[in-house]
Formats: structure tokens, C-alpha cells, sequence
């Protein structure tokens, strides 16, 4: 059903960061952006009008998650990266079945609707129930089925028949389906440390083929891919030397960096999903953000897995992408606010290769965040610079109250409205019992 969105403040999210008051977003029945504007210049329209009393900006877009994992979240959290994994997340994840991995996925989008996040990168497993799960809930979703070879994951076959299950499935179904193209598919293998290097350059093969992502962890924590460095220098340039690179590739953290590895990035389009909050609690390093920008490699924010963060919350990942630049440069213009928030939204769906999300814009997906201004965040709302300060170092995801995805209510004045919280809640639980048992 189109539609009109009328606001006193629109926050597109586009290039120059623009400021509208008293403007409109109108929606037309395919759920796609077809006008932005002060509502003085708008277009006239037979289309009902809701009033949203406060600021309208785009959906967030998470580039880096394992949501599910929210039914492990807080087991083994003061462990470093490769014990968490190898003691504590991969034999939890063994015990997970289709049913238990629909749960999770349900409680995590439940949790980044909440906080404005429309769209997440998923990395995981019987993503056949992710997918349940998001069409259930609402949510969008770019989905890159794990491809792995980890203890406990022999049950979900070998790194050929994950693989293969994905490229089938792309064929079968397209790469986008669903209502309002929910459902984005891609290519995850896990990391150069957990498959052999063959299973990464035929996948980025396939990938290629069919115009897909490939989603992969990228040197996060000092001594996981040794072995890497040991033949060809670094996983970047293990990628190069291997033709791996070209197509739509998404680095995830891309920590443990070196300037020729940065130039391969750049060199190839290479996008990189920032993981601060997760990469600091597991003590793995700070990315290097301002040098990362300063080569032109698109970067999009993510929060990672809900287990390593602990939370879903893209808000708290602007601010602490902001303070790690800053402290790494001992620069406080290293990452403004302004390009903060373009990194979870505009910038982030960049990453991900997509120009039709996070942003509010024609022939864009209306995937749109309603945030309160009725806070004591906001001091002076009728300053441009001063509002999108506020808005990310104050508000945060305490502001938001109504979300729309492809121009559907998903989160009306606080509440889901697909779903009852206590059920998603109470079945994220019973998961975490069993995994416990």
C-alpha cells in the first residue's frame, strides 16, 4: 500500500549528511522509496499520511553477525578468540538444531529491530531457519551460509557439499526472494585458518559466477592464520595471488593488517565489516580505521556474533568505531559522527555491495527508523550539526520507536508486531537450557 511519512526532521543519509525539515517519505506499493523532500516541494498524492513526530533516517544496516548465537550469548566471556571458539562456541554450536538456530535468529532480529537495525549480514548454519525466522519477523537479511571445516561441524558435511548446497540453492531460488526481497543469498566461507585454501578460491569462483557476496573473517586476531602467512605473507595476499579477489568480497574485521595488505584491499574493492565492540572484548586488536578510509575501502559496521559482543546494538558500534579511531590517531576528527552514522547505514549497505538500502532515496527500499526527539539527548534539535551529534553520541538505540521494512510496520511505538516478545524470548531460552544440559 503506498503511502506518505511525514516528519519534522528526515535524515536520508546521503552523501553530504543533509538535514530536511518538515519533510515527507513517500512509499510506494512495492515497498520502494519514491520521493524525499521538504514537504513544501512534494508531489501532491492521493496516498494516506502518517505522521511521525520526530526524526525519520534509514534502517541500520549490521554488516558482520551470527545472529543466532544469541542463545549462547555470555558463555565463555572472558576467553580469548581461538579458545572461545575451540572451547566453548563450537562444541555449543554442535548441539544446535534447525529449530534452535529459527530461535535465535528470531530473539537477535527481535533485539536489532528494537534498535533501528533493518538489515543484517548473517554468516551461519541451517540458514534455511534463519530464513524461517526473518520472514516471520520481518527483518532483512544478507545471508552467507557458513562454509566450515571446525570441530563439531562434521555433521553438516563436508566444506564441498556446504558449498555446493549454497550454489544450488542460489539457482533454485535467485538471489533475492522473499517480500521486498528479504532475503539476499551469498557465499560464506569462514575463515583462510578453518578451510583450505582450495575451498576459498573455488567458492570465490562460484561466487563470481553469480554475482554474489563472499563473505569471509579476515585476519582478526594475531597467530589464527599462521600458517597462511607462513606460505603467501598474509590472507589478503593469499586472496590475490589466488584470483580470489574481483568479485564481491566482504572482509570481516580485517584487524591484523599490514599497508601492502590495505593496498590489496583498496586494489581490489575489497568492503570490510568493522567489528569494534566484539574485536575488543576478545581482546583481538583495533582495526585501522582512518588508514582503511584514507584508501578508499568501503567499510560498513558490525556488531558480530551476540555471543563475543554481547549485544546487537549498531548504535554503541558507532560510538566505539569513533573512540578507537580517535585513540589510534590521537586525532578527534578521525571519525566524526556524521561518518559514524553513514557507516551503518549508507556506508555499510556499500559494503554489502547493495545502493538500495541505507539510504533514504529514490528506487530505495523503505526501510526506515522513526527515533524520538522527546529526550533529554537531543538539546538542540534545530541545529543540524548538533542533531546528528546527539543522535549518535546520546540517543542511541534508546530513541527508536517505530520501524518500517519495505514500507511494513515491523515495530510500532516500541512493540514488534509479528511477532509476541515473550514467546521469542521464552524459546531463546529453552535453546540456552539445552545447550546447558
Amino acid at each position: 500500500m503506498s503511502q506518505r511519512l511525514h516528519a519534522p526532521v528526515v535524515l536520508p543519509c546521503d552523501e553530504p549528511m543533509s538535514v530536511l525539515r518538515d519533510a515527507v517519505v513517500d512509499v510506494d506499493d512495492a515497498g520502494r522509496i519514491v520521493h524525499v523532500g521538504p514537504l513544501a516541494a512534494a508531489p501532491a498524492t492521493d496516498a494516506p499520511t502518517t505522521e511521525v513526530p520526530g526524526l525519520l533516517m534509514p534502517g541500520l544496516v549490521n554488516t558482520h553477525a551470527h545472529t543466532p548465537l544469541a542463545v549462547l550469548r555470555g558463555m565463555g566471556g572472558d576467553l580469548p578468540l581461538m579458545r572461545w571458539l575451540m572451547e566453548v562456541i563450537w562444541p555449543a554450536e554442535a548441539k544446535l538444531d534447525g529449530g534452535d538456530v529459527r530461535a535465535g535468529m528470531l530473539a537477535g532480529s527481535a533485539e536489532m529491530l528494537r534498535g533501528g537495525v533493518t538489515t543484517s549480514a548473517e554468516m551461519y548454519f541451517q540458514c534455511e531457519h534463519v530464513v524461517e525466522a526473518v520472514l516471520e519477523i520481518g527483518s532483512r537479511v544478507v545471508l552467507t551460509p557458513g562454509i566450515i571445516t571446525a570441530p563439531g561441524m562434521e555433521r553438516l558435511g563436508t566444506w564441498q557439499q556446504m558449498r555446493d548446497a549454497i550454489s544450488r540453492w542460489i539457482d533454485a531460488d535467485g538471489l533475492r526472494f522473499g517480500p521486498g526481497e528479504r532475503v539476499e543469498l551469498g557465499y560464506g566461507p569462514h575463515a583462510a585458518y578453518t578451510l583450505p585454501t582450495e575451498a576459498i578460491v573455488t567458492t570465490a569462483g562460484l561466487a563470481k559466477e553469480r554475482g554474489a557476496l563472499m563473505h569471509l573473517h579476515v585476519a582478526e586476531a594475531p597467530g589464527e592464520d599462521d600458517a597462511v602467512r607462513a606460505e603467501f605473507g598474509s590472507v589478503p595476499a593469499m586472496l590475490e595471488s589466488t584470483g580470489s579477489l574481483g568479485g564481491r568480497v566482504l572482509a570481516a574485521h580485517a584487524i591484523q593488517l599490514s599497508d601492502a595488505d590495505i593496498a590489496i584491499l583498496a586494489r581490489h574493492d575489497v568492503a570490510v565489516a568493522h567489528c569494534p565492540g566484539s574485536n575488543a572484548k576478545l581482546a583481538a586488536g583495533v582495526a585501522r580505521v582512518a588508514d582503511l578510509r584514507t584508501a578508499g575501502v568501503r567499510m560498513g559496521l558490525g556488531t558480530d556474533s551476540p555471543a563475543s559482543n554481547d549485544d546487537l546494538d549498531l548504535w554503541e558500534e558507532q560510538r566505539l568505531a569513533s573512540l578507537f579511531a580517535r585513540q589510534r590517531g590521537a586525532d578527534a576528527t578521525a571519525l566524526t559522527a556524521g561518518a559514524a552514522l553513514a557507516m551503518a547505514t549508507r556506508e555499510g549497505a556499500r559494503a554489502l555491495g547493495r545502493d538500495d538500502l541505507g539510504v533514504l532515496a529514490p528506487g530505495a527500499w523503505a526501510d526506515l527508523v522513526h527515533v524520538s526527539l522527546d529526550d533529554a539527548a537531543f538539546v538542540d534539535p534545530d541545529d543540524d550539526e548538533q542533531l546528528i551529534s546527539n543522535l549518535v553520541w546520546a540517543s542511541g538505540a534508546r530513541g527508536v520507536r517505530d520501524v518500517w521494512v519495505a514500507g511494513e510496520p515491523v515495530l510500532a511505538d516500541g512493540a514488534l508486531t509479528r511477532v509476541d516478545p515473550g514467546e521469542v524470548l521464552a524459546g531463546a531460552r529453552r535453546v540456552a537450557a539445552k545447550v546447558k544440559a
